[in-house]
């Protein structure tokens, strides 16, 4: 099943947009069910959305967060996601820190897989997932020619390693475990990413195309990602 494509302008309505968005579905949860569990991704477009819900005083103790990847890197290392999102909005906001755990990937990808899988046990259905894309069509850590974890047997988090992107070794949330989520949003703008686009709606198969919301899946685009037809 294709995603909804919702194309904008440029990245600054599309991020104005897509906060608002959050914003509605995290108080629709918390009026629902008394908690908003949201998945984080890394990348540029992600980090203005981040300082845009800085900006705005966005999230409390009802707010979860989680992570869909993350690099074995230092936990202190400025290119891993939850260094980032900290840094855009985590760290002032009022989301305690026990709410928002980073993946432990210091510690390798082995034991931070097991670790981050043993802390989302008992956690329900994430009610938001937010992904990117790259150039080769891959989401999260979820590579081309690797173990995306698609099967509904597969462990909700998996050990990457001989990632085509540095660093090689990674973890991240397997593809049946991003799908079950409610709604799931990948962010994608830019030239680069045209090529991937065609090819997913085409309907060629590529790791972004095995993660699907259970009731729905957006791609947030701007016109520089959107692909002519062809």
């Amino acid at each position: 099943m294709q995603p909804e494509w919702r194309v904008f302008a440029d990245a600054g309505t599309l991020v104005a947009a897509l906060a608002d968005a959050l914003c509605a579905e995290a108080h629709a949860a918390i009026a629902a069910r008394g908690g908003f569990h949201l998945v984080l991704a890394g990348g540029t477009t992600p980090r203005t959305l981040y300082r845009t819900l800085a900006d705005r005083h966005a999230g409390d103790e009802r707010w979860h967060i989680w992570y869909g990847d993350e690099r074995c890197l230092p936990a202190d290392h400025p290119e891993r996601n939850s260094v980032m999102a900290e840094t855009a909005w985590l760290a002032t906001s009022c989301v305690p820190p026990g709410n928002r755990p980073p993946i432990p990937a210091e510690l390798g990808a082995a034991e931070a897989a097991t670790r981050y899988a043993g802390w989302l046990k008992g956690v329900a259905d994430f009610d938001v997932v937010l992904l990117g894309m790259g150039e080769d069509g891959h989401t999260a850590s979820l590579f081309p020619d690797h173990d995306w974890g698609g099967a509904p047997d597969s462990p909700d988090v998996l050990a990457v390693y001989a990632a085509p992107k540095p660093p090689p070794e990674r973890v991240s949330l397997s593809a049946a475990r991003l799908s079950r989520s409610g709604r799931v949003w990948f962010v994608v703008t830019g030239t680069g990413k045209r090529e991937a686009l065609l090819c997913w709606k085409n309907g060629e198969t590529l790791p972004v195309s095995a993660v699907r919301g259970k009731l729905d899946t957006v791609a947030w685009l701007d016109a520089a990602a959107w692909p002519a037809e062809e």
